[in-house]
């Protein structure tokens, strides 16, 4: 009987796409004549929409940038797999108002920049059809506490009628969001103390309008308080990794496998608190799995934590065995080797 291998690995940033990632997990497997299971994850920010390649037919809305620029964006329509009379949408909001859509934080205006095109995301999915939609949120340009979408989905009073469920990659607070994030996002310090003060009246604005406290809610500043603002008008605000492990029934497919492969660009505490790696490792640990993590980096404390998530977990850094050129320049390549070797001297560990 076949080996069993589940390919599910977040993205390995600026280098390669989770996607991707899991079909280099796909060769080794295939050459050692293991079958794989594809399931790439997120925790809800960019490589969000790749995660569900499977679950639709890709559709294509003209939005407005961060900016103010026009942006043509990919999103998601199908069936719940669980749910199959219900229409499913997934949207990711990078892919709208990122910073990559305005080249970077030296390309943005952190005062400007609105999240009006990631409404009119989610506008386009509810006018199709979706009766449920999944919206992954990180990697933004704004912080106008998701007002920009607010006002083009509730802007007339109606609020959306579909269900609307938030994967948020952070736990920060809708107060917060300007201080953890605007400088990441080009604000200067006078910028971050004027954005705070404007997230406290979108906050009030909220509460008046909505009734609804975003002050509250884990991970209403994820976006630069986009989720905030999605809640405010009746979304979901959910743990993103939480979200995507339970639409692709993760746990039931580690379950089923005899080697669980994950892995992202740089392995460390964090990733064991929240993030989709330590998800991936927890999930697979309580079936009693192995794992195999491959990262491209592996900071220190992040052995500490690997070796308290079970006996069963092997760690393998790209940069300590092919060194940092290679390990950035040929990604793929290596995180296939590295299987490759895993799979070549396995024993059922």
């Amino acid at each position: 009987m076949a080996f069993r291998v589940l390919a599910a690995p977040d993205k390995f940033r600026g280098t390669l796409s989770a996607s991707d990632a899991a079909a280099a997990v796909e060769l080794a497997s295939q050459a050692a004549r293991w079958s794989c299971d594809l399931a790439p994850v997120s925790d809800g920010g960019e490589g969000f929409l790749d995660v569900f390649a499977g679950y639709g037919s890709r559709q294509a809305t003209r939005v407005v940038g961060p900016l103010g620029e026009p942006v043509e964006v990919p999103w998601l329509l199908g069936r719940d797999r669980e749910y199959p009379s219900r229409s499913l949408a997934v949207v990711e909001s990078a892919l709208a108002i990122g910073l990559q859509v305005v080249g970077g934080a030296q390309g943005n205006d952190p005062v400007r920049a609105s999240s009006a095109g990631a409404g009119q995301l989610v506008a386009a999915a509810i006018k199709a059809g979706a009766d449920q939609v999944l919206v992954g949120v990180g990697g933004s340009a704004t912080t106008d506490g998701g007002l920009g979408a607010v006002e083009v989905l509730a802007g007339g009073g109606r609020l959306p009628r579909a269900e609307i469920l938030v994967a948020c990659d952070v736990e920060t607070k809708f107060s917060e969001a300007a201080l953890v994030f605007s400088p990441q996002k080009g604000a200067a310090p006078a910028q971050v103390e004027l954005l705070a003060r404007r997230l406290e009246r979108v906050a009030q604005l909220y509460q008046e309008r909505f009734g609804v406290d975003v002050h509250q809610l884990s991970g209403a500043g994820a976006s630069g308080g986009l989720a905030g603002g999605l809640a405010a008008i009746g979304a979901k605000l959910l743990p993103g990794f939480e979200l995507v492990a339970e639409k692709l029934s993760l746990a039931e497919r580690a379950a089923s496998s005899d080697l669980v492969v994950t892995g992202e660009g740089r392995l460390d505490r964090q990733s064991f608190a929240g993030k989709a790696v330590g998800g991936v490792v927890r999930l697979a640990t309580g079936a009693g799995v192995p794992v195999l993590v491959v990262a491209g980096d592996v900071d220190p404390e992040a052995e500490e934590a690997a070796a308290a998530s079970g006996s069963r977990l092997t760690v393998v850094s790209l940069v300590a065995r092919y060194g940092l050129e290679r390990a950035i320049s040929d990604t793929a390549a290596c995180v296939r080797e590295v299987v490759a070797d895993y799979l070549a001297h396995w024993r059922g560990a």
